[in-house]
């Protein structure tokens, strides 16, 4: 699996919480930082998608953060992870700049997923798709560490 974001992650504390999911996420994940776009926000934004769609594999399955996306629960998700990972394409998530992703990128998108419709750093956003990969594995797993429903 790839993670694909704009932006760099320079903080350590985001650094090490990034590093304790990927640790024990299987299939490993890969991240890459692509650059922050330059010029007014339209130019950001097409300059950023044309990167993010650059650094796709060919015949890669791509899951793009949107806003607009769907909000699935973590079980859906992980069921949806797992028929992913099944498929023999390289899976990869899109995670855009501040402008948000640029019409091609959506339109390239095999799902588009949303985070809710709070509005979350995008740095931030990483963390909570990385653990949320670790928590969908987890589950299919079988593993005891989610817990579903309300106490």
């Amino acid at each position: 699996m790839r993670l694909i974001a704009i932006g760099r992650m320079k903080d350590a504390h985001e650094r090490a919480l990034i590093d304790r999911y990927t640790k024990r996420l299987s299939p490993a994940l890969t991240i890459t930082e692509l650059p922050d776009g330059k010029g007014s926000p339209a130019e950001i934004k097409r300059r950023e998608g044309e990167a993010l769609l650059s650094a796709l594999p060919d015949r890669a399955f791509v899951a793009a953060l949107d806003l607009a996306g769907k909000t699935p629960t973590s079980e859906t998700f992980a069921t949806m992870l797992t028929g992913w990972l099944e498929l023999a394409r390289p899976l990869c998530f899109l995670i855009g700049g501040a402008e948000g992703l640029d019409t091609p990128v959506i339109a390239r998108a095999d799902v588009t997923l949303s985070l809710g419709t709070f509005t979350w750093p995008h740095m931030l956003a990483r963390i909570m798709l990385t653990e949320q990969l670790w928590r969908a594995r987890a589950i299919a797993a079988g593993h005891p560490y989610h817990r579903s429903g309300r106490p």
